[in-house]
């Protein structure tokens, strides 16, 4: 982040260029986008400014180091199944030079006056959520960096937190990790909690707040168990008698009989039965129904007939997970229409759209200066950091 190496090439040579020209132009930054969002990432965005803000005071030697130390990463790599010594001496210079680079670094996030407003806020087009003013030079080069996080954090909360209001109130599954890298899972699942989601998937999704994964019983383990949903939740129980029970019921496309096989064998042990049929199907519940809705996927009518069912053989408690191809708009439809679902797993959809930040210089020494279009927009509501 000090050396440019992840921003757009043009910031991090305006850096250089001021640096070089002795240039110290006091510059306010504001940052904004233009829908109605949750914000998320402004933690992250400061975090960045904080330790990335300054310059080095031996530009050349610092550019020196950072490529040897972009050539030892990747020696690293080469060399971690191949020659263990060789791998540790190369992890022992990758320090060294991370020490020398830290010691040229001159922070100057103390110089710069931060405001901003915090994840979680809801914010209008076009408002103003963060500020940073202060020597250009010492932060030009982070507009990239800070402007990446904010779009897409924003974007996950907001998704999630339009699926949250749609479902009135009932526990949404955040299931995308398929769906994108692993690498955006940590920030994605903070984003998700931000939103309102209840439970992630993964360990690393449930990290930054300290909690864990959830889910339910996969398709592929019931594949290795020979079909049997039933069984695959019986040994499940059996092994992770701590863990709520979550039987996956449309591996053979009848949701019904499936329900009724876990829930007679384990009894009070199953939590519940998740409904996740493939939209280009018609569950075999379904069939004999078609005719005045689309029967496809997961329908309500579908999540009728299995609640029905269970009832009709006294497994009242045993809740309903509905998922596959659910949004805003299925959800809500759902919830209007009184359907008996008690959580919703959403996936993709929670990752779609986009939230695009803009950040413009709209004042330098203390006068109005922005490009044509743009204007200082002061926000009441942001706080100093």
């Amino acid at each position: 982040m000090r050396r440019g190496y992840r921003s757009d090439i043009y910031f991090w040579r305006s850096k250089v260029l001021l640096e070089k020209d002795g240039r110290h132009p006091r510059a306010l930054i504001q940052t904004f986008q233009k829908k109605s969002a949750v914000l998320c990432g402004i933690d992250e965005a400061i975090a960045i400014i904080k330790v990335a803000s300054g310059f080095y005071t031996d530009r050349e030697k610092a550019y020196k180091l950072f490529d040897r130390l972009m050539k030892i990463k990747a020696e690293t790599r080469r060399l971690f199944h191949a020659n263990s010594s060789k791998f540790l001496a190369g992890m022992k210079e990758k320090l060294k030079v991370q020490e020398a680079l830290d010691n040229l670094w001159d922070n100057r996030f103390q110089d710069l006056d931060v405001k901003a407003l915090r994840d979680g806020d809801p914010i209008v087009p076009l408002e103003t959520v963060l500020t940073i003013e202060g020597d250009a030079r010492y932060f030009i080069h982070l507009e990239t960096l800070y402007l990446g996080v904010l779009a897409r954090r924003t974007r996950v909360a907001t998704n999630v937190h339009n699926v949250v209001r749609a479902a009135a109130g009932k526990p949404i599954l955040f299931f995308p990790a398929r769906f994108d890298h692993w690498g955006n899972q940590g920030g994605d699942g903070y984003a998700a909690r931000i939103g309102g989601a209840s439970l992630v998937s993964t360990d690393a999704q449930a990290a930054w707040w300290g909690s864990e994964g959830a889910g339910t019983i996969p398709h592929a383990l019931i594949a290795c168990y020979g079909g049997d949903t039933a069984i695959v939740a019986e040994r499940f129980t059996e092994h992770f008698p701590g863990t709520n029970c979550i039987a996956l019921v449309d591996f053979d496309n009848d949701c019904v009989r499936t329900s009724l096989e876990a829930a007679r064998r384990l009894k009070d042990k199953l939590y519940g039965v998740r409904l996740d049929t493939s939209e280009t199907m018609v569950d075999k519940s379904v069939q004999d129904q078609m005719g005045q809705f689309k029967p496809t996927g997961v329908c309500e009518e579908l999540v009728w007939n299995v609640r029905k069912a269970l009832d009709r053989e006294g497994f009242r408690h045993v809740k309903i997970i509905v998922s596959g191809g659910f949004n805003a708009e299925k959800i809500r439809s759902f919830e209007e229409n009184g359907a008996p679902v008690d959580s919703y797993g959403v996936g993709s959809n929670l990752l779609a759209g986009s939230f695009d930040f803009t950040a413009d210089v709209v004042q330098v020494d203390g006068k109005r200066l922005a490009k044509a279009g743009r204007a200082y927009r002061p926000n009441r509501r942001l706080r100093k950091v």
